[in-house]
């Protein structure tokens, strides 16, 4: 049990530094919390933690070596994600809203027919941030053997990784949407909402060439 336990703390300690440092997700979270509200807010840090859980699920089955083998799958993902985050940016810095109360309108009409509320709509951003994100994909490949201790199920110590992991993350953004939540009561103003929604739409085209701009490790 011993050395089981050992390399898990190692993992949970360095877990927590890796989750506290700001990173797109966060952006993602303070931008959904502060502008759609709690539930939106919610939502997305769901859709992040399921997201990551897709992730690790893909790691225990050996997909994200695949990823990392296979250039041509790498570089259609990562040009998904970079697509994904430029075109959120683009769309925030040309059609800025006047008023947080419009997004769940905005975000897609598809989702709007289906009646998707704010919940939904957040976990379907938090789950595409982070499932076209490569970036995540090779962080678990290149982060999670380090502490896998020899002579051990590979493929269960890393569930039990990624479960960790998601805990993490929902508790830490969900921590971000109770403090940011109520910022959006005195961000009224039409002059703030368009500041706030081109400055992350800079900071989302920032993060879409970061992804396009990130190399296979191979």
């Amino acid at each position: 049990m011993h050395q089981y336990i050992v390399p898990l703390i190692a993992f949970l300690a360095t877990s927590i530094v890796f989750t506290l440092t700001p990173g797109l997700d966060t952006v993602m979270i303070l931008r959904t919390a502060a502008g759609d509200g709690r539930k939106m807010g919610m939502g997305a840090v769901c859709g992040i933690a399921i997201g990551l859980g897709i992730w690790g699920l893909a790691a225990a089955l050996g997909l994200t070596a695949l990823l990392e083998a296979s250039k041509t799958a790498f570089f259609l993902l990562k040009c998904a994600g970079a697509v994904y985050l430029t075109w959120l940016g683009l769309h925030s810095l040309i059609r800025p809203r006047t008023s947080f109360a419009t997004e769940i309108k905005k975000v897609s009409p598809r989702v709007s027919k289906i009646k998707t509320g704010p919940f939904g709509i957040g976990i379907r951003r938090g789950l595409m941030t982070d499932l076209l994100n490569p970036k995540a994909g090779i962080f678990i490949m290149t982060f999670f053997p380090q502490f896998i201790p020899p002579h051990t199920n590979v493929a269960l110590f890393t569930l039990i990784m990624t479960a960790i992991q998601m805990i993490l993350a929902f508790l830490w953004l969900s921590l971000l949407v109770i403090l940011t939540v109520p910022l959006g009561g005195i961000l009224k103003k039409p002059a703030v909402v368009k500041c706030l929604d081109r400055l992350s739409g800079i900071v989302f085209i920032g993060f879409g060439i970061k992804i396009f701009m990130t190399r296979n490790p191979i």
